[in-house]
Formats: C-alpha cells, structure tokens, sequence
C-alpha cells in the first residue's frame, strides 16, 4: 500500500488554510503574505538548485525578469489582464533560463555561483542606465485586469491574495511531486557523485539544465507575484544582496522539503517587519542575530523541528529528507 504523503497533504491543508484568511486578516497581513509567497517561489528555486549541488548567487536574475515582464506587459505588449501576465512572466523564465541554461548547466562549484552572480549584475546594469525604463528608480505597474474586467483596488488586491495561494500551493505541490520523481533523486545523485549517474545512463548536464529551467520559471513567478502585490518594479530586484537574501532564506527553512522554503520565507519577513517597526534603528542588527542563531543552533534549518514533531522519525539531514 502506498504510504501516505505528509507534506502533499500540509501543502493543501495550508493553501486552503490561507485563501480563507481573506475574509479575516486585515489588509497588510495580507499584502505581506503575497510578500511571503513571492519570495518563498524564488527560495524554493534555490532549493531545487541546491539539491542538485548547485548554489546560485544570481537568482534575483529571474526574480527581476518576471517582475518587469509584468511591468513591460501593459505597455509594450498591451497585455492586461493579471493572468496573462503571470502566463507572460512564467513564458520569459522559461526562454532565458533555457537559452542561459545551456551555458549554465557546463560550469560546477564556485563557477557555478560567480557565473549566476554576474549575468544577475549585468542585467542590474543595464536596467539602472535605461532611462525609458526608470533607471535605478525602476517604474510603477498599471492594476492589472481580471478576465477583462476592471475591478475597484480592493477587489484587485483580494485577488491578487487568492491567486498568490493557489500559486504558492500549487508550485509548491508540482516540485514535492518532482523532488520525489526520478528526476529528484537523479538531481541529488547528480550532486553526489556525476560519474556513477552516467554509469546508470543519466547525462548530468541534462538533469542540470532541467532543474535550471525549473527554478528559472519558479523565480520568474515569484517576482511577478511581487509586482502586482507592490505595483512597482526596478533594478534592485536583480542586485545581489537580494539573491543572498534568497540564498539565506534558503538556509534557515533547510533544503529538505519544499515546505521549508514557505516557512523560512515567513520568518525572516516576520522578524524583518517587526525588528523595522519596533526598532527602526537597528532593525538590521535584530534581522541579522535572530538568523545567525537559528542556523547556528540549527544548521539543517528550521524544517529540524518540523520533523522532530512525527513519532518515529529519524535525524538525517536534511538534502535526504525525501518526505
């Protein structure tokens, strides 16, 4: 009989869990959870990445590509409607990454991750002197609409949350579903060991350049979540203290599961707001021992107590954490 999946089940229950917090939270837990959603889809990039052995410092490249394909979609190509420009974001991850993928997928290691880093500055510099773009004051989006209709801010914003769910919750299921597919466990084997995964007739550039693609949509969704959530994009979102805020977020959920990405997303926003609100001075001193703690006493991330909560389960780490 087949054993029932834990975290398919979590990512439903929460997803229906957090559609129905419209109707109760106010409006700026609602804006920060989109917040939330958004950089946990790019997080969970990074964590398809990491589990194939890769670490990119430039996955702010695609986060800022599906931002300004939701910026660019109106004016450039009179797209509207908030679907299509997510459908639109989705479509420019999935061609750059596989056109960068292809140069991508032959480099390991620290050239992996200086290479990431350097095309995310490029496009930064490009952005930060196009004047017809904002320059490094980026640009505002236009409310999108919804299935042809204009609908009031209000009603736009609820479902800009609705749909942040049902992205989140549904991305978040599709690679669970691919972390535990062949292709998953070729990735993780990929990083163990490239020469005994030829010898079972996997190519490892392949399995790189898919997981590649993979995270380029997932980052291109994120930001064009944030998009529409802040109605303004600009250059920032490819600079690289962001991609290392991704690469932290990352380290405090953990890399065992895809759920680990929602919550290490949730706390550093969490920790982030409140250290701004109660301490504007030194938000940043609070943001930064805060997280040097949890992945100092915790180096396998946050998800260690989520799986310390099932009976029977054993310590592993946490890149063979398979639930």
């Amino acid at each position: 009989m087949r054993q029932f999946d834990f975290s398919l089940a979590a990512i439903m229950i929460g997803t229906a869990m957090l559609a129905t917090g419209v109707f109760v939270l106010p409006a700026w837990i609602l804006s920060m959870v989109v917040t939330i959603i958004a950089k946990a889809l790019v997080v969970i990039s990074v964590v398809i990445l990491m589990r194939a052995g890769l670490v990119s410092f430039g996955q702010g490249l695609y986060y800022c590509i599906g931002g300004y394909a939701v910026g660019l979609g109106g004016p450039w190509l009179n797209v509207t409607d908030m679907f299509a420009l997510l459908g639109l974001a989705a479509l420019a991850g999935l061609v750059s990454g596989a056109v960068l993928g292809v140069l991508m997928c032959r480099y390991r290691e620290i050239f992996f991750a200086m290479f990431s880093l350097a095309l995310a500055m490029i496009l930064y510099g490009v952005l930060s002197q196009s004047q017809a773009l904002g320059s490094t004051d980026g640009f505002n989006v236009s409310r999108p609409t919804v299935l042809g209709m204009m609908l009031a801010t209000g009603q736009v914003r609820t479902v800009i949350y609705l749909t942040a769910c049902l992205l989140g919750g549904g991305v978040a299921a599709l690679i669970h579903v691919f972390f535990k597919s062949e292709m998953g466990y070729a990735s993780q084997a990929a990083s163990e060991n490239e020469i005994r995964l030829q010898y079972l007739g996997a190519s490892p550039n392949r399995v790189f350049y898919g997981n590649y693609v993979l995270a380029s949509v997932a980052a291109s969704l994120g930001g064009a979540l944030l998009a529409l959530n802040y109605g303004h994009v600009g250059p920032d979102m490819a600079y690289w203290t962001q991609s290392g805020e991704f690469i932290f977020i990352a380290l405090v959920g953990g890399t065992g599961n895809v759920i680990a990405a929602l919550i290490g997303a949730g706390v550093f926003e969490a920790v982030r707001t409140y250290a701004l609100e109660w301490a504007p001075d030194a938000w940043q001193l609070i943001l930064g021992t805060v997280l040097v703690l949890i992945v100092s006493f915790m180096p396998n991330g946050l998800w260690t107590l989520v799986r310390s909560l099932r009976p029977g389960t054993r310590r592993r780490t946490a890149i063979e954490n398979t639930l």
